[in-house]
């Protein structure tokens, strides 16, 4: 069996050091076979640099992927850079740069295939992620059963209706983007791991991973206030799951949300 371990929405510097502060802590206590993390809100909450995207490779990361604020501040200069094996939603129209989906070998020799999708409902109108996802599981099949989708979307029932379209065809599927973790991870009937927020890696005390007085300002003005990262009370979001080499089904997946000092109970339960 491989183990996976996807980190949910970075959010900022200090998201973006919990993160590769526990990477390795991760990959060691729970035997993991790749890492996977979203990391367009690393750059002070929109986009992320190439120095941003380095440190979590270096950490260990395997894979990073992007979604809607991908395309922020220099983010354009990492998703063209292959060799930091970033991923834009692979759903905008063809002439954008960067890269939708990429196949990864671990040292090991596994393989595993990650896609990168973003939703339409509630979000800047672009290619369908029902019919784009069908093409490149297709042909990444060719090379490899084990196939990740993280489906960046604003609307729970947009990426329950496409964990269903893609039970049995592909290993996992998890929701990113409104950064509030959902308890509803499960199995689906044909072998799919499901869930449908992970959550995000940054301050809890927030809303959404920015400052809650700033964010109760916009709300009641309606005033275009900039936007503040808040800081308080930082928590890792993610989640674990196994999956069959040979058949690309899992058969566990598990919520992680913890903060640095609750750790050592994390890390001690089974898996």
């Amino acid at each position: 069996m491989l183990r996976i371990l996807f980190i949910g929405d970075i959010v900022g510097h200090e998201g973006l050091n919990l993160c590769t502060d526990f990477v390795p802590l991760l990959k060691r206590d729970f035997n993991i076979d790749f890492c996977i993390v979203n990391g367009e809100n690393s750059d002070a909450g929109k986009g992320i640099t190439k120095k941003q995207a380095q440190k979590l490779l270096s950490s260990g990361v395997d894979v990073i992927t992007g979604g809607n604020h991908i395309w922020q501040k220099n983010s354009i200069d990492v998703i063209e850079d292959n060799s930091l094996r970033t991923l834009r939603p692979a759903n905008y129209p063809f002439e954008k740069p960067g890269r939708g989906f990429i196949i990864h070998a671990n040292d090991s020799k596994n393989k595993i295939a990650v896609i990168n999708l973003q939703g339409r409902s509630f979000l800047p109108p672009i290619d369908c992620p029902f019919q784009e996802s069908l093409k490149i599981i297709d042909e990444v099949k060719k090379e490899t059963p084990v196939i990740f989708v993280d489906f960046h979307a604003e609307a729970s029932a947009e990426k329950q209706a496409l964990g269903w379209h893609l039970d049995g065809k592909v290993s996992v599927v998890v929701g990113t983007h409104t950064h509030v973790q959902t308890a509803d991870e499960r199995i689906l009937h044909k072998g799919t791991a499901y869930i449908t927020d992970v959550g995000m890696t940054g301050a809890a005390d927030s809303v959404i991973g920015m400052d809650i007085n700033t964010a109760i300002q916009r709300f009641r003005t309606q005033l275009p206030k900039y936007f503040k990262l808040a800081t308080r009370n930082m928590r890792l979001n993610g989640v674990l799951i196994s999956v069959n080499e040979n058949t690309g089904k899992a058969n566990k997946i598990r919520r992680l949300n913890f903060s640095r000092e609750e750790y050592g109970n994390i890390k001690d339960t089974q898996w």
